[in-house]
């Protein structure tokens, strides 16, 4: 199995490396990087930003605050990503809803479940059309963790790191 080390998983707000959807990531592709992040949402951009660096070709992988933190840094550094794979993204963040970032055309797939409570689908749908020209959305039957539906995404071809 072919691995790169543009490939970047940024977990939830109380999640960390050590994670389901971190730790699965890293069994199937063991060059991926899963950092822990910490602290308010500027300081884990401060954090994401010295990991990235100037390099380019990345493939960001969000899981809801982690897609928060996956959406801002494409929509201020677009040259840099090549891709972005949002799972329940908490696109519903405030800063984000009053003074949302112009559009951006990366590829975007995005997994929302249709019962999720916390960032209810409703909301993230038009916020998400607004902000991804290229944007692949799926609404599926889960909530937001998205445990039944990640096991089942063909990782291998959405993202081939």
């Amino acid at each position: 199995m072919k691995a790169t080390k543009r490939c970047l998983f940024l977990h939830g707000l109380d999640s960390s490396s050590q994670g389901v959807k971190a730790t699965y990531l890293r069994q199937l592709f063991p060059a991926i990087l899963t950092p822990d992040f910490h602290g308010s949402l500027e300081d884990r951009m401060f954090q994401l930003c010295q990991i990235i660096g100037r390099k380019r070709d990345w493939t960001l992988i969000g899981s809801s605050f982690g897609g928060l933190m996956a959406t801002y840094f494409a929509c201020w550094h677009p040259k840099q990503v090549k891709k972005m794979i949002l799972l329940a993204p908490a696109l519903i963040w405030p800063d984000l809803i009053a003074s949302p970032p112009p559009p951006i055309d990366i590829p975007v797939v995005l997994y929302h479940g249709t019962q999720d409570t916390l960032i209810p689908l409703e909301q993230i749908k038009p916020i998400a059309r607004q902000i991804f020209r290229n944007l692949d959305f799926h609404a599926v039957e889960d909530d937001h963790s998205l445990l039944k539906t990640f096991h089942t995404i063909d990782w291998q071809t959405l993202i081939g790191c």
